[in-house]
């Protein structure tokens, strides 16, 4: 879909429909809402008195004009009450509405945004409004045949401003377009098929991104990864024909001399759990398992699209984890990266064993900070449920920055106990560790094993197996892939820069 910003006025625009957005205890119109509500002989004024459209968050009410305004209608949205507005209902709210307006096959739409939505943040608004729009109309249609000239699209949205605020909204769309065009890129990445998106493929997507400025891509094959030692990683990866790959992309916006942040993205293409091999019911999901690998992939593609002054490293190990002769086995034990010894009592607790290797191999770099993403454990989502993500980390600092960028992505974390009482669960009779401490805190005791392969630098762990995958329509995120972390982390960088 097409974006434009437009100078003028939203009652002067042609369009086939015009969105205003309301507030449910709002007493009188105001500003543009009033205008059109005058010019069109009181039509919204109508609507709402006759108890039709009450403001409620994501109500949506479309009338046709008549011709007494361009525009062939006017689509109500509601945004809730005011005092509990936020960014997340501006995503919703804007999500919906173009969702309908979609289902009715109008191809443009038009809209201003108030400046008093949420006073003083102007740049938010429009960021959170393009966001929900672009984000809520996302489908993965490449290999749909039956039924493709029914497939339904909006074609463009225009966004209109006054002369005050024109560059204020045109700076804020460019970066919601962006953002957006990284979720996008990490939705496509995980609701490809595993046998249209192998570790190999995975590599070339994250070659295509070293195309761009100060952004480079080198790939370690199953041979050099053999010779460095990355026995985890490989271990994994013995049960598949599919060969292995261990992704780095760095990005360069800063001087050399500045320490990087470094992401690390499990990429499991697909999971079959191994030897310790998954229900049949919802395996079909596990292409999914790549989710953390994606995201990162797509951070990077942002930060060098919005020219972020840092330098970021992305770090993806990617492979798939079948089950065969040559697979490895519960009471295996392997040497990883960083020369400890692993003790394999599950083979589906494999996502660990690969962000071993990756995260040992983060500390070259001597970073400011690593933060790894990962669908890790089955047991956050029984503690956290589908929408949350898990946080655990070493640094509180770091923590902190993180839940600031989750407040305002609406990407929300809840940060889980790292104690050390939880270490003795890790603790193996005849190895360093052993892969998996059972059912009981498995996020927990996942992420206390991670910790054992990051050296001191300040990292965090985020556990996105709930929120990564969705089963059912979700205001913003349609069924499916959800792209989550893209934004999260965004923000987290956009930060970083901002003194």
């Amino acid at each position: 879909m097409k974006l434009f910003v437009k100078k003028g006025k939203l009652q002067d625009i042609k369009s086939q429909a015009v969105i205003l957005a309301l507030f449910q205890d709002q007493k009188e119109l105001t500003g543009t809402s009033l205008v059109i509500d005058q010019r069109s002989s009181g039509l919204i004024t109508e609507l709402i008195n006759n108890g039709d459209f009450t403001a409620k968050p994501s109500q949506i009410a479309v009338v046709y004009t008549h011709g007494v305004i361009p525009a062939q209608r006017i689509a109500l949205v509601g945004l809730g009450k005011k005092s509990e507005i936020n960014l997340e209902k501006i995503r919703a709210a804007f999500s919906k509405v173009m969702q309908h307006l979609r289902s009715m096959n109008i191809k443009e739409t038009a809209t201003s945004i108030e400046l008093n939505i949420l006073p003083g943040k102007t740049d938010k608004n429009v960021q959170a409004m393009v966001e929900g729009a672009l984000l809520g109309l996302y489908q993965y249609t490449p290999y749909k045949t039956v039924g493709r000239e029914d497939i339904k699209e909006m074609e463009q949205f225009t966004i209109v401003a006054g002369e005050e605020e024109y560059s204020i909204i045109e700076s804020a769309v460019k970066i919601a377009q962006i953002i957006t065009g990284g979720v996008y890129f990490a939705r496509d990445l995980i609701s490809a098929p595993s046998n249209e998106m192998t570790p190999s493929i995975m590599a070339q997507k994250a070659e295509g991104i070293a195309r761009r400025k100060n952004v480079t891509c080198q790939v370690l094959d199953r041979a050099k990864m053999k010779k460095m030692g990355m026995n985890a990683l490989l271990g994994v990866a013995a049960g598949s024909n599919e060969e292995p790959r261990f992704i780095v992309l760095e990005y360069s916006g800063s001087s050399k001399s500045k320490a990087p942040v470094v992401l690390v993205g499990k990429g499991l293409t697909f999971d079959s759990g191994g030897i310790s091999i998954k229900p049949a019911e919802k395996m079909d999901e596990m292409k999914s398992d790549m989710s953390g690998g994606a995201a990162v992939m797509a951070t990077i593609m942002v930060a060098a699209d919005l020219k972020l002054p840092l330098n970021i490293i992305g770090l993806i190990p990617a492979t798939e984890n079948m089950p065969s002769g040559s697979a490895y086995k519960p009471g295996d034990i392997l040497k990883s990266y960083s020369g400890k010894t692993i003790e394999i009592i599950n083979t589906d607790a494999e996502g660990r064993l690969i962000l071993a290797d990756a995260l040992h191999y983060a500390s070259k770099y001597k970073p400011a900070a690593i933060i790894d993403v990962a669908t890790l454990t089955g047991a956050c989502v029984i503690a956290l449920g589908d929408d949350v993500i898990g946080m655990l980390g070493t640094d509180d600092n770091l923590k902190e920055k993180i839940t600031k960028a989750a407040q305002d992505t609406g990407e929300f974390v809840w940060e889980l106990p790292l104690w050390e009482n939880y270490y003795e669960l890790i603790k193996s009779d005849i190895a360093d560790y052993k892969n998996s401490g059972g059912r009981v805190a498995g996020t927990i005791t996942a992420a206390a094993f991670l910790s054992k392969f990051i050296g001191d630098y300040p990292w965090v762990h985020l556990d996105i197996a709930g929120p990564a995958w969705s089963s059912k329509d979700k205001s913003y995120v349609p069924k499916g892939a959800s792209g989550v972390a893209v934004r999260l982390l965004t923000e987290y960088l956009r930060n970083c820069t901002s003194k």
